[in-house]
């Protein structure tokens, strides 16, 4: 009986490797998804095989040139055992209000909660687990630019279960207050409220609680592609600013109440609006909590 058991378990065993295995291929690759019923285009990376690998999701910025970030991502998954995921999010399906600012918000009305952008990440995740064989994989979450402000409304409204969630050099975040509207902070806009008043203090304590970086480049202070309204400009006047102010105001909040603060703030020297320097720096893997 014993022999049986063993023989059995064996046998589950090398099928369970099988079917990782064959969705292992190193290197380069593009494949589909369909996340909320919308079809997405996926550009993976497979480092050599290793065991007990994790997810990383990518987030591309403006440029829409979800190719190139997951190019930038290899070196890191190489030394981390990660399995790289860029999903594109197309202008003509995803403009600013959908993509960068998660499809919370569109022309002042709050969006159906179902309709959110920021819920693609959940359906991805489970995509990614289930076709790596990898059900219980920890994943990470990286966006720059405008992949970063929807890394931001995904920490805020979709409060990410991810093992660290890095927003590098947006033009924009979700700011920790109950007193900016959304999608630039928790708080009501005209055409009603996301949450209650209760409802909002919780989100907002779950916020701060997420295993975030805010990761900066020291130089990106130039106005090229900066969104410049109202709300934004209440952040601050550059990337850099806008950055510093949202941690230094987390930090703040989180005191005042005496909740946990799982954020953190790097600066890279000498680093501008770039996501391939944000990736290929030594500092990555900080960012990260990896090598």
């Amino acid at each position: 009986m014993r022999f049986l058991i063993r023989v059995m378990v064996g046998a589950l065993t090398c099928l369970i490797f099988a079917g990782q295995a064959a969705a292992w291929k190193v290197g380069n690759g593009t494949t589909s998804a369909t996340i909320n019923g919308t079809k997405l285009t996926i550009y993976t990376y497979h480092p050599k095989y290793c065991s007990n690998p994790s997810l990383l999701f990518v987030f591309h910025g403006l440029n829409r040139t979800a190719t190139s970030y997951r190019d930038d991502a290899r070196p890191l998954a190489d030394r981390n055992c990660l399995v790289v995921m860029a999903p594109l999010f197309d202008l003509e399906r995803f403009p600013s209000w959908s993509y960068q600012r998660g499809g919370i918000v569109h022309d002042g009305i709050i969006q159906p909660r179902d309709r959110w952008t920021v819920w693609y990440v959940k359906g991805l995740v489970d995509w990614a687990r289930k076709r790596e064989g990898l059900p219980n994989a920890p994943y990470y979450l990286f966006g720059h630019s405008a992949g970063a402000q929807f890394t931001s409304r995904v920490a805020a409204f979709a409060l990410a279960d991810a093992r660290r969630l890095v927003v590098a050099n947006p033009s924009t975040y979700v700011l920790p207050s109950l007193a900016e509207a959304v999608a630039y902070g928790l708080g009501c806009v005209n055409s009603g409220c996301v949450y209650t008043t209760d409802q909002a203090t919780q989100e907002l304590k779950a916020y701060l609680a997420l295993p975030l970086t805010i990761y900066l480049g020291e130089e990106d202070t130039g106005d090229t592609d900066l969104n410049e309204s109202e709300a934004a400009m209440r952040q601050g006047a550059t990337r850099l600013d806008r950055g510093k102010f949202t941690f230094e105001l987390a930090e703040a909040v989180a005191n005042a109440n005496n909740w946990q603060l799982n954020w953190r703030l790097i600066i890279l020297p000498g680093v501008g609006h770039s996501a391939r320097d944000m990736l290929l720096s030594d500092q990555a893997g900080n960012a990260f909590d990896l090598k």
